[in-house]
């Protein structure tokens, strides 16, 4: 059997394995480059570690870390707190603040996850209390994470643009965080209107002080890509709402500064945003050296894991000629619209139960041969694939919507699961034909 085929083959039961088991993927794709490389394709070790991604694992380590502590500090609650004050307390206006602080938070460096992690229990908390849908509001932060999830400093936006970098394509840095962000803002908007969001307007909430928040069944999210533990009691556990008015600490101060600085370096300057931000995190950890100590373990080390080990198999593939071989076997279709719709819908259903970074960094590699060959706009299909993979994340089987699903408050649970399947079913079958007709067919015409 050809080594093209063993590790196409390889790649499916991959996906297969972590999908069906709790295996990290990047555990499965360390395994199978391992494997697969030396005995089919015919690489030693030191071979096959030259395609381990270091600089995008720096960069996670480093954005994670800052983010982490941010969230220790409390800078995340100061921003959310001071959005709702900035609108006045109007109801209506609160999904939207939810959708864009979300959207901040996922730019500035937060996996997808850590962001809906804790904005989900503060906007449904919302929900609860002021009659706004559920659906509304959990779908509003979800939307939120992904639109804002492809910045040039964020984890998804620094993954695809490495990507593309290597390939030799033209650089969509701007075009894929634009693209997701509005496509995504579009989505809300339909939603807000079809979900109620219009007998919301008028309304505006009560300013009065509230108990802490607790996720679900009694466990509190800290941190970014924190394990969920018990709820208990004590400062370090409050996680407080920002309808409570708390004040500002010279950390929190710090913190702020420290984000601009990093995005200052690492978009103005050009500085490598790994080394940036890991400073920064360093920097501030110092002044409360007691109060970060567990930061370091707060990092989203199975996300690291997982994007590294896929990102080391994709070079295998590429060793192997796989991507060249399934690059002919496209350009044998003729019909490159065709080849890019169906990746999209393969990023998509296979998203909407594994790993979106995994299934983008797959999916781009895949569409790199025909890419290249100028028939279709590379950047256009990109983005496509970037928000097909991503869009799906409202399942219930991914963590966003698992996320969403938990932290729903005063609902049928039942029947809340039922409704956000519902919705991740439209997503699933609507969302990559919007995508490909939106940023590849359109574009094509002009």
């Amino acid at each position: 059997m050809s080594p093209e085929i063993v590790t196409i083959l390889a790649l499916v039961v991959i996906f297969a394995i972590a999908t069906f088991l709790p295996i990290n993927m990047g555990a499965l794709a360390f395994v199978a480059a391992f494997v697969v490389g030396t005995l089919s394709v015919g690489l030693t070790t030191d071979e096959i570690l030259a395609g381990f991604p270091s600089e995008l694992v720096l960069t996670l380590i480093g954005v994670t870390y800052l983010f982490a502590i941010a969230q220790n500090n409390g800078t995340v609650d100061l921003l959310v707190r001071g959005a709702v004050k900035l609108v006045g307390g109007h109801v209506a206006a609160i999904p939207w603040i939810m959708f864009f602080i979300t959207a901040v938070l996922t730019a500035i460096g937060a996996l997808s996850p850590a962001a809906v992690a804790i904005i989900a229990p503060i906007a449904l908390t919302f929900a609860a209390r002021h009659g706004i849908n559920p659906l509304l509001m959990g779908m509003m932060v979800i939307h939120g994470a992904q639109g804002g999830g492809f910045s040039p400093i964020s984890v998804y936006g620094v993954t695809v643009n490495d990507i593309v970098e290597e390939a030799g394509l033209p650089d969509a840095s701007l075009q894929v965080f634009l693209g997701s962000l509005f496509f995504n803002l579009a989505i809300a908007l339909v939603l807000f209107f079809v979900l109620g969001g219009r007998k919301l307007v008028g309304r505006k909430v009560a300013a009065r002080p509230l108990e802490h928040i607790e996720h679900a069944h009694g466990t509190v999210v800290r941190g970014h890509g924190a394990a969920p533990g018990p709820a208990v009691g004590g400062d370090d556990d409050e996680h407080i709402h920002p309808e409570v008015a708390q004040p500002v600490r010279l950390e929190q101060i710090l913190t702020l500064i420290g984000l601009a600085v990093v995005a200052v370096l690492a978009l103005v300057f050009k500085l490598d945003i790994g080394f940036v931000s890991i400073s920064v995190a360093v920097v501030l950890a110092l002044f409360s050296a007691q109060q970060h100590k567990g930061a370091v373990t707060q990092i989203s080390w199975s996300t690291i894991l997982l994007i590294a080990g896929v990102l080391t198999f994709v070079f295998v593939l590429q060793e192997a000629g796989t991507i060249d071989y399934v690059g002919e076997a496209v350009t044998g279709i003729g019909a490159p619209l065709l080849v890019a719709l169906l990746l999209c819908y393969i990023g998509a259903v296979v998203s909407a139960f594994a790993s979106s970074v995994a299934i983008i960094a797959v999916a781009i590699a895949l569409a790199v041969p025909f890419l290249q060959g100028g028939d279709i706009a590379a950047v256009g299909v990109v983005v496509a694939l970037s928000v097909s993979s991503t869009i799906v994340d409202v399942s219930p089987f991914s963590t966003n919507g698992a996320l969403v699903l938990a932290n729903a408050q005063d609902v049928d649970k039942d029947r809340f699961y039922k409704q956000i399947l519902a919705y991740a079913t439209i997503v699933v079958v609507v969302g990559p034909l919007l995508a490909w007709l939106a940023y590849v067919v359109v574009p094509s015409f002009f």
